[in-house]
């Protein structure tokens, strides 16, 4: 059952990235209405979802956590380094935002690996060397597979360890828009010219709220 609510969260996101304008963009996931005194009223309060506190071990053997993105736009997604369908499709695709936005202290950018076997931090640093990451600026971590794959969940991002499939691990190719406050504001499919050019736009549109 969580699985098909995570697909059915995807199903949504898509959804809304391709709905979202000029003005402001929407916060994705669950929403809780809670009610609460301020100066002896009772108001209505909406609690959104967000992305929980992580803390994940990156390509240069650095601990990072959440504390890292604090008051930061960033781009999350989930790949693997010898993955041999989606994912170099969609790095080189994100790879467009973070050069168009290299040096721009105001957005990060966030890899986790699903292979928690082999990308150890010394392949993730090649793996990014390779790419033309040259800066802190996109960080590449990985975990455990209950603390990688729990956090996907959050992500509303499918991952699943699976022998049968090629590189053995299905997931997902979102590009994950997050923003000051760890809200889900966008999920755009990196694999898609036309996705990926929204999530620039949108990345813009995010940034002016913070201006």
């Amino acid at each position: 059952m969580h699985n098909l609510f995570v697909l059915g969260m995807i199903t949504c996101i898509a959804f809304a990235a391709c709905q979202s304008n000029s003005t402001t963009l929407p916060i994705i996931g669950q929403r809780e209405a809670v009610q609460k005194e301020v100066d002896g009223k009772i108001v209505t309060d909406t609690i959104y979802h967000r992305i929980p506190a992580f803390s994940f071990l990156n390509q240069d053997s650095i601990l990072i956590s959440d504390k890292n993105f604090d008051q930061k736009v960033y781009v999350a997604n989930f790949f693997f380094t010898h993955c041999p369908s989606i994912c170099p499709t969609m790095q080189r695709n994100l790879l467009k935002a973070y050069e168009k936005y290299k040096n721009d202290e105001r957005i990060l950018f966030l890899s986790h690996s699903i292979d928690f076997k082999y990308d150890q931090p010394h392949v993730l640093k090649e793996y990014a060397t390779n790419l033309g990451v040259d800066n802190a600026q996109w960080q590449f971590v990985t975990g455990s597979k209950a603390t990688i794959y729990g956090l996907a969940d959050e992500y509303f991002v499918y991952t699943k360890e699976d022998s049968t499939v090629a590189g053995g691990y299905d997931h997902s190719g979102y590009l994950v828009l997050v923003d000051h406050d760890r809200h889900v504001r966008g999920a755009y499919d990196g694999t898609n010219e036309e996705q990926v050019s929204q999530l620039l736009k949108d990345i813009d549109i995010l940034l002016k709220e913070y201006e």
